[in-house]
C-alpha cells in the first residue's frame, strides 16, 4: 500500500513498543518444566536469550545499577620510556536482570547456575586508561541465581597510560590510575557502584598478586567523578593504584660499586704525593668508572632526570677533580724540584701562618735571602739543610772538593736548598688542605642525594 509503514518497519515498532512498555517482562519468567536432574533444558531462557541485544529493564526509565571489583593479580611491566603500566586484572561485574527469576523450590531446589556470557547481555564497561585491545578468552560464562542476580568475571590483561615520576629511582612510588566507564549508557541508563569495599581490593590483591619482582602494592584508593561529553553525563568509578619499586636490585648493582669506587679514590689521597702511582692509579679508578656507567646504562631509566643520575655525575665529576687536584700537586712538586721561583711574602706568611698559627712575632730575613723572607729555619716542621749545618771548608778541603766552579754549583745548591724546602711544605699543605676541601664537598653532596631520596 502506498504512503504506508513497510513490513519490515512495523515489526520493528511492535518490537520498540513491547521492550517500552511496563510489565512486557513478565513474560519472561523461567518455567521450571526445563529443570531436572540432568540439567537445564536452554528453551527455558530463549526468551531471554533473544533479547541479549538490549538492556535488560522492565521499565526504560529505571537505570541499571552495575556493581564493580577487581583484583590485581600481577604487576607485569612499568615502562618509564613510554609512560606505561601492564597489568592483569580479573574484573568483576555484578547487576540484576529483572527478566530472570525462578522459584528454586519449583525447580528442583536450583538456586544458582551458569550461563554463556555470549547469550546474555554484557554491560560494556571499559578502562579509560587502556591502550591495548581487550584479549579476554572467548567462551565465558556468568553466574545467575534465582532471583536473576548476575555475576560476571573475567580476566583483562591491561595497558594502560600512567603518568610515572623517576625523579626518585630507584626508591620511587607511583600512582597510577584505573578509570571504569560505559561506552554508550550515561547516567539515566546505568549506575556505578561498588560490591566490595576498597580494603578488601587491596587486601585480596596482595594476598593473590603473582608478581614477586620489581613492585609491590602499596594500597588502592577510589573516586566516584562524572564525565561530561557534550551533553552527555557518563557515571565512573576511578581507582588509584600506589605502588612501590623494590630498590634492592639497584642498590646492589648500582649505588654499592659507585660508593666503592669513590671511597678508594678519597683513599688514594694518602699515596705519597712525591710517588709516581698516584695519578695513573686515579686515572684506572676515572676509567673504571666509565665502564661501569656503560655497564649499568641497561637499569637506569631511558627517560627523564632520575635523582640517582645526578648522584653517578656528582661521582664522577669528584673523581674528576681529584685527578686535577693530583695533577696540581705533582705540578707544585716538580716545579719545587727543578726551578723553584721565589716565593711571595704573603705566601710565606700564609704558610707559616697554616704551619704555626700562634706564631706572633715576625722573623728577621738573612743575607743572601732577601727575596725569600724568613727562612725555613724558621718553619715548624722543615729541617735545615744539610749543607748549612756543616762548616764553611777551608783551603785544604777546598783543594780535595773539585775546582772552584764544583764548589760554586754546591755553594748555589745550598742557597736553593732552602726555597725548595718551602715550596714542598706549602705542595704538602695545599695537597692536605684541597683532600679535606674535597672530603667535605663530597659528604656535603652524599648527605643532600640521601635527603632528598627520603623526602
Amino acid at each position: 500500500m502506498e504512503g504506508g509503514w513497510p513490513l519490515e518497519g512495523g515489526v520493528l515498532l511492535c518490537l520498540i513498543v513491547s521492550l517500552l512498555l511496563p510489565g512486557r517482562g513478565e513474560a519472561f519468567t523461567i518455567n521450571c518444566s526445563g529443570f531436572d536432574q540432568y540439567g537445564v533444558d536452554p528453551a527455558a531462557f530463549q526468551a531471554v536469550f533473544d533479547r541479549k541485544a538490549f538492556r535488560p529493564v522492565i521499565n526504560n526509565s529505571i537505570p541499571t545499577h552495575v556493581n564493580i571489583s577487581f583484583t590485581l593479580s600481577a604487576i607485569l611491566e612499568v615502562n618509564a620510556q613510554l609512560q606505561l603500566l601492564t597489568s592483569f586484572l580479573w574484573m568483576n561485574l555484578m547487576w540484576d536482570n529483572p527478566l530472570i527469576s525462578w522459584n528454586p523450590e519449583e525447580c528442583i531446589s536450583l538456586k544458582r547456575l551458569t550461563v554463556s556470557a555470549e547469550n546474555l547481555w554484557i554491560p560494556d564497561i571499559f578502562i579509560l586508561e587502556s591502550m591495548d585491545v581487550d584479549r579476554a578468552p572467548p567462551g565465558l560464562t556468568a553466574f545467575v541465581n534465582s532471583e536473576g542476580r548476575m555475576k560476571y568475571d573475567r580476566p583483562v590483561r591491561v595497558t594502560s597510560i600512567c603518568n610515572l615520576d623517576i625523579f626518585y629511582f630507584p626508591f620511587d612510588q607511583q600512582n597510577c590510575t584505573l578509570t571504569f566507564s560505559s561506552f554508550l549508557y550515561t547516567v539515566d541508563s546505568m549506575l556505578l557502584g561498588m560490591d566490595k569495599e576498597v580494603w578488601e581490593i587491596t587486601d585480596t590483591s596482595r594476598n593473590l598478586i603473582q608478581t614477586q619482582g620489581e613492585w609491590e602494592l602499596l594500597g588502592i584508593n577510589k573516586a566516584t567523578p562524572k564525565m561530561l561529553v557534550g551533553s552527555n553525563l557518563y557515571d565512573q568509578i576511578t581507582f588509584y593504584v600506589a605502588i612501590r619499586r623494590r630498590p634492592r636490585l639497584y642498590v646492589i648493582n648500582l649505588l654499592v660499586p659507585s660508593g666503592f669506587l669513590v671511597v678508594i679514590d678519597a683513599l688514594s689521597f694518602y699515596l705519597p704525593a712525591e710517588s709516581e702511582t698516584r695519578a695513573p692509579f686515579k686515572m684506572t679508578l676515572l676509567l673504571g668508572y666509565n665502564v661501569f656507567l656503560l655497564m649499568m646504562n641497561d637499569l637506569l631509566p631511558a627517560s627523564g632526570t632520575p635523582l640517582i643520575s645526578v648522584y653517578f655525575a656528582l661521582c664522577l665529576s669528584l673523581m674528576v677533580v681529584s685527578l686535577l687536584e693530583t695533577i696540581f700537586i705533582t705540578y707544585l712538586l716538580h716545579l719545587a724540584t727543578t726551578q723553584p721561583p721565589p716565593m711571595p711574602r704573603w705566601l710565606h706568611s700564609l704558610l707559616l701562618y697554616w704551619a704555626s698559627p700562634r706564631t706572633c712575632c715576625p722573623t728577621v730575613p738573612q743575607k743572601g735571602n732577601k727575596g725569600l723572607g724568613p727562612t725555613t729555619t724558621h718553619l715548624p716542621g722543615v729541617k735545615e739543610p744539610v749543607e748549612l749545618v756543616g762548616k764553611v771548608a777551608g783551603p785544604r778541603e777546598a783543594e780535595l772538593t773539585g775546582s772552584p766552579e764544583s764548589r760554586a754549583q754546591e755553594e748555589q745548591e745550598a742557597q736553593r736548598q732552602p726555597l725548595v724546602d718551602l715550596w714542598m711544605q706549602f705542595s704538602h699543605m695545599m695537597d692536605t688542605l684541597l683532600f679535606r676541601l674535597y672530603l667535605l664537598f663530597m659528604a656535603t653532596s652524599v648527605v643532600t642525594v640521601i635527603i632528598l631520596w627520603n623526602t
